[in-house]
């Protein structure tokens, strides 16, 4: 069984901490280029890495045009993931397969809430999403808003400012503060990575970000140019295994945009597993930010389940 995740209490800053972190950009792309062709995952064992990823997904809508019959359908499909039928060829119609969460805006989480009961967490993105530029006390609000609404976990946006320039006192203050609007509710906090330049200063705004107290740290939006990848991955689970370390404390980790494949996800899933363990290879220290992403999980599990793939209707997100 695995262990409970530890609350990520934070620590005080820690300048030091972030001195001696420089990031071997060649030697992170290399490490990555070969982790397709030296652990190819094969038969039963894909089959359990996919059911894996779908109890990893946060299920997200977070479209301009969402509706709150969009949102009822999502959480329907986040109850239900996979079709009974294709379970029950792997003996698993009574796991009780869910997602690991349901991923909207603050308006929609009354909405999921009703649908949902409490069986799939849901997590609301705050704090000014997507650019973090809404004045602090609004984005204070908007977190407080939605715990009270129904939130199990909250997305925060960080300002991007601060890694760019290297303000990591104020990077820290910013996220301790939005850690204690979070109160009981689960942190995920947004780095953006594709914004901040290097490497090291993704890895420099991933420490820092768990020193201020985050319980998860998160590749991105999904709505930047360039979202989640396998060298930012490793770059942040470094972090995530050297805080781990340091304090004793699992922080967990959400790629987020982009990953799209049943493939991908066994990817995604090797790395955390090869690099921090076999604990973090749950929902409670591991997610998935995608939308699309569980469609081809269920059309791969019916191939493994039925020898072939039937129409796209199948796999109805809703």
């Amino acid at each position: 069984m695995t262990p409970e995740p530890l609350v990520n209490q934070g620590t005080s800053f820690h300048a030091d901490w972030l001195d001696g972190i420089r990031v071997n950009k060649s030697a992170v792309e290399r490490r990555t280029a070969s982790l397709g062709g030296r652990r190819a995952v094969k038969k039963d064992s894909q089959i359990a890495f996919m059911l894996k990823a779908v109890s990893c997904i946060d299920l997200t809508t977070l479209a301009g045009d969402d509706t709150p019959g969009r949102v009822r359908r999502l959480c329907q499909k986040a109850m239900n993931p996979v079709r009974r039928d294709i379970l029950a060829q792997f003996g698993m119609e009574d796991m009780g397969l869910t997602t690991g969460a349901v991923c909207v805006y603050h308006s929609m989480v009354p909405e999921a809430a009703e649908t949902l009961k409490g069986r799939v967490p849901i997590a609301a993105v705050s704090t000014g999403f997507p650019a973090g530029l809404a004045p602090m006390e609004t984005r204070l609000e908007e977190i407080q808003r939605s715990v009270a609404a129904g939130a199990n976990e909250i997305d925060i946006v960080v300002t991007r400012a601060h890694v760019l320039t290297g303000n990591w006192q104020a990077l820290y203050d910013e996220v301790k503060a939005f850690k204690a609007a979070c109160g009981p509710a689960l942190m995920k906090t947004i780095l953006a990575t594709g914004e901040h330049g290097n490497l090291t200063q993704v890895a420099k705004a991933s420490m820092t970000a768990m020193m201020a107290g985050s319980d998860f740290i998160k590749t991105s939006t999904g709505m930047e140019g360039v979202n989640a990848t396998l060298p930012v991955s490793l770059v942040m689970i470094r972090q995530i295994r050297d805080f781990y370390r340091e304090t004793g404390m699992k922080v967990g980790y959400k790629p987020a945009g982009g990953i799209k494949t049943a493939k991908d996800a066994v990817a995604y899933l090797t790395l955390l597993k090869e690099e921090l363990g076999r604990d973090w290879l749950s929902p409670e220290l591991f997610r998935f930010g995608a939308s699309s992403l569980l469609g081809d999980l269920e059309r791969q599990l019916e191939y493994h389940a039925f020898g072939g793939y039937s129409a796209s209707y199948r796999h109805a997100m809703g």
